[in-house]
């Protein structure tokens, strides 16, 4: 029968926003440069904070790691690190138990809850559900609001996260 497994994990929903009007504007070329440097960065800092690329969404990234705070420390890092920049990212993230299916998919509410955070998000912003005993130092959260999501209704105790002003 299907293999699958039950874990915990924490996914982190990263897409590009605007980008399909940053190709129109600018062109695919231009568009193809901006979606490497996406690509390279969030490569980069994924492997220095040990949270494994699941896959690539087009404009887009799932990111799965097996610890809440090198996650969420990675979601929020993208943000900070594209916040001057053309490239524009939302991030969603939740952590809880899915289902490893076929040792390269994860299914369940976690997951679901991540992607639809991170479409919910404003360009900039991080949405996430996760305990704010796991958020690393250097991050923060403006408080708890609830985020009404299309085909889920509204979800209460999402924490938008930032960069502490206070570290250097």
């Amino acid at each position: 029968g299907d293999t699958h497994l039950n874990v915990t994990r924490t996914f982190c929903f990263v897409d590009l926003s605007g980008f399909t009007a940053y190709t129109r504007d600018h062109g695919p070329h231009a568009a193809v440069r901006q979606l490497g440097e996406f690509r390279r960065v969030t490569r980069n800092v994924a492997a220095k904070r040990g949270v494994r690329v699941a896959k690539w969404l087009g404009d887009g990234v799932m990111l799965v790691g097996t610890e809440p705070a090198p996650t969420i420390a990675l979601g929020v890092h993208l943000m900070d690190h594209f916040s001057e920049s053309a490239i524009r990212v939302r991030v969603g993230l939740a952590t809880g138990i899915a289902l490893l299916f076929e040792g390269d998919d994860y299914i369940g509410e976690p997951v679901n809850l991540a992607a639809k955070l991170c479409s919910a998000a404003s360009p900039g912003e991080v949405l996430a559900v996760a305990d704010p005993g796991a958020l690393p130092e250097w991050v923060s959260t403006d408080g708890e609001v609830t985020v009404r999501i299309k085909g889920v209704g509204s979800v209460g105790g999402v924490h938008r996260l930032r960069v502490n002003a206070d570290v250097s």
